[in-house]
C-alpha cells in the first residue's frame, strides 16, 4: 500500500461517492460518507419538518433504512459537483430518481446540496429541494396543504 492509499478523500471525492452511493442509500454505504456527527438544514424545508437538525451518522443510518420502505431510487442524474474557494467546501447538483414502494408511481426529485467535508466526511449539508414537488413526488401533498393551512391560521391568530 502507498500513503496515497490511505490519503483523506476531498471534498470533491465525497461528493462523487455521495452521488455514486445516492441510489442505494442503505447497500451503498451513503451514512458511511457523513461525520460522527452532522448538521443538516434545509432552508425550504416545509411546516412540520425541522430546518435545522443535528443527528448522528447512526440515526442517518436508521433514517435511510426507513426510507427504503416507502421510496426506492433507481438512479441520479444528471449531476454536477461545484468546487468552491474553500477546499472543504463543494455544491452538488443532482436529480434523484425513483419510485414509490406502495404505487410503483416514478418520481424525480432536483437537489442542490452545499456540503462541508472534514476529514473525508460530510460534517455539515444545506439542501436545497422544492418541497411542493417532493410531497407530491412522495404522496404526501394532502399532509402539506393541511400542515400550511394550519401554519396560516397560526399566522393569522398572532
Amino acid at each position: 500500500m502507498t500513503e496515497q492509499d490511505h490519503a483523506v478523500p476531498t471534498a470533491r471525492e465525497v461528493a462523487e461517492r455521495f452521488l455514486a452511493a445516492a441510489p442505494d442509500p442503505v447497500g451503498g454505504g451513503l451514512a458511511d460518507l457523513y461525520g460522527d456527527t452532522v448538521v443538516i438544514e434545509m432552508p425550504f424545508a416545509p411546516p412540520g419538518v425541522p430546518r435545522r437538525t443535528e443527528t448522528t451518522r447512526e440515526q442517518l443510518r436508521a433514517r435511510f433504512a426507513a426510507g427504503a420502505g416507502v421510496r426506492e431510487y433507481t438512479g441520479v442524474g444528471p449531476t454536477a459537483v461545484h468546487e468552491t474557494r474553500d477546499p472543504g467546501v463543494v455544491v452538488v447538483e443532482c436529480d434523484l430518481h425513483g419510485r414509490l414502494v406502495a404505487t410503483g408511481e416514478r418520481f424525480v426529485l432536483s437537489y442542490i446540496n452545499v456540503m462541508t467535508v472534514r476529514d473525508g466526511r460530510i460534517v455539515h449539508s444545506k439542501d436545497y429541494s422544492d418541497p411542493i414537488a417532493a410531497a407530491k413526488a412522495l404522496g404526501l401533498l394532502p399532509r402539506l396543504l393541511e400542515l400550511l393551512a394550519a401554519d396560516a391560521a397560526e399566522e393569522d391568530g398572532r
